[in-house]
């Protein structure tokens, strides 16, 4: 079977792609269904892109690279897509976007453009063997438990990182990147809870606040939720992407009050009134009922001194942790690292030194923010693939 594009991975890049280049394009998937990450992210509502995309966003070692490519098919691209299939969305916090209804209406959104655009698509297939001659691409498949030779003159690689390998993820794009000569970087989970020995805040489980934290990079203010194994919510998952093991994160529980000048006001108006009744109002009794154990909170507002009350601000608001680890692989939702940037071209995600092979998505060292970014470098991606793909059809 001889066909234009070969595209490994019916995920939110492969299918993308698959969308530009249309006709004589094939997209394979080990999965029975296409977009399977998209379908269960979100909650199950696709937190399909965000409406302040910019440039620092993202992580790499190249800062610059994927500005190309989100350039030139930016959110309101996306956005305007969306609309044309009648999918209704709503913007929950920080510029974040989701279906009103379902994640399976944006899965069905890009198989209903494949199919306009006349692109084929085999699930449940494995790739057994890959290589290249003469300029094309010949790769072994394994589909219905019979194998299928194909040769493609373009080939796509769409597989994703490492994260949440119970649906099936691997390192089958870093293996393909070695086999053509490509450098990877190395590779870590990302965006993905804390872990803490011994249960360190067992009692906390299920306990939110707001907070303003940082380990290695850019603050995020964001919740913080405690839970049997350690810390997670959207601000210690923007945190794990900066984090390395060592080195500690940094917690302010009360990024929002003048608490130390709130403090001296009440305590000459209610100074009976007990310091950890007045934290209540702070934070959840449970987590002033914790950091009991982590601080001194005795004593009622009254016998408060200055010097201790801006003992006490500095404590709440930097609040040092050591985690232990994170949960890895297993619950993170991108991989940090992957496919090296300098062996491929910003403009079209081409090797630049074997053109017709493109890496797009999350398998490429871009990694972005939680918040619906990580799903915009995936069209964006693998729109300026697609395009490259037919410019030279």
């Amino acid at each position: 079977m001889q066909i234009d594009t070969l595209i490994l991975g019916a995920g939110a890049a492969g299918m993308m792609c698959a969308i530009q280049t249309g006709e004589r394009t094939l997209v394979i998937d080990h999965a029975k269904a296409a977009g399977e990450k998209i379908r269960i992210s979100g909650g199950g509502r696709c937190n399909f892109t965000n409406l302040d995309i910019q440039p620092e966003n993202y992580l790499g070692q190249n800062p610059h690279f994927h500005k190309s490519a989100l350039s030139r098919y930016t959110q309101w691209d996306f956005i305007e897509l969306v609309g044309q299939h009648g999918i209704a969305w709503h913007e929950k916090t920080l510029g974040q976007l989701f279906c009103d209804n379902s994640a399976k209406d944006i899965i069905a959104m890009l198989l209903d453009e494949m199919a306009k655009a006349g692109a084929s698509l085999w699930l449940q297939t494995s790739l057994e063997d890959l290589s290249h001659a003469d300029g094309m691409f010949t790769a072994v498949l394994e589909s219905g438990g019979k194998r299928k030779t194909v040769q493609a003159r373009n080939l796509v690689v769409a597989t994703g990182g490492k994260s949440i390998p119970k649906m099936g993820a691997t390192g089958l794009a870093y293996d393909i990147a070695r086999q053509f000569g490509q450098t990877v970087t190395e590779t870590r989970p990302a965006l993905v809870p804390f872990t803490f020995p011994e249960g360190r805040f067992k009692a906390l489980a299920g306990v939110a606040q707001p907070c303003r934290m940082y380990a290695q990079g850019p603050s995020f203010d964001e919740a913080l939720l405690f839970t049997h194994r350690g810390l997670s919510g959207p601000a210690a998952l923007q945190c794990s992407s900066y984090w390395t093991e060592g080195q500690p994160i940094h917690i302010n529980l009360l990024p929002t009050a003048a608490f130390a000048e709130h403090l001296k006001t009440v305590r000459t108006q209610i100074g009976k009134r007990n310091l950890t009744t007045e934290l209540a109002n702070f934070m959840p009794q449970r987590l002033v009922d914790f950091l009991k154990g982590e601080m001194d909170l005795s004593g009622n507002l009254g016998d408060l001194s200055d010097a201790r009350i801006d003992a006490l601000e500095q404590a709440f608001t930097g609040w040092e942790l050591f985690p232990g680890g994170t949960e890895g692989y297993r619950t993170a939702e991108v991989t940090l690292g992957g496919v090296s940037t300098d062996g491929l071209s910003s403009k079209t995600m081409a090797a630049k030194d074997l053109p017709n092979l493109y890496f797009i998505g999350e398998a490429v060292d871009v990694t972005g923010w939680l918040g619906g970014y990580n799903f915009q470098w995936a069209w964006s991606s693998g729109w300026a693939a697609g395009q490259d793909i037919r410019a030279k059809a």
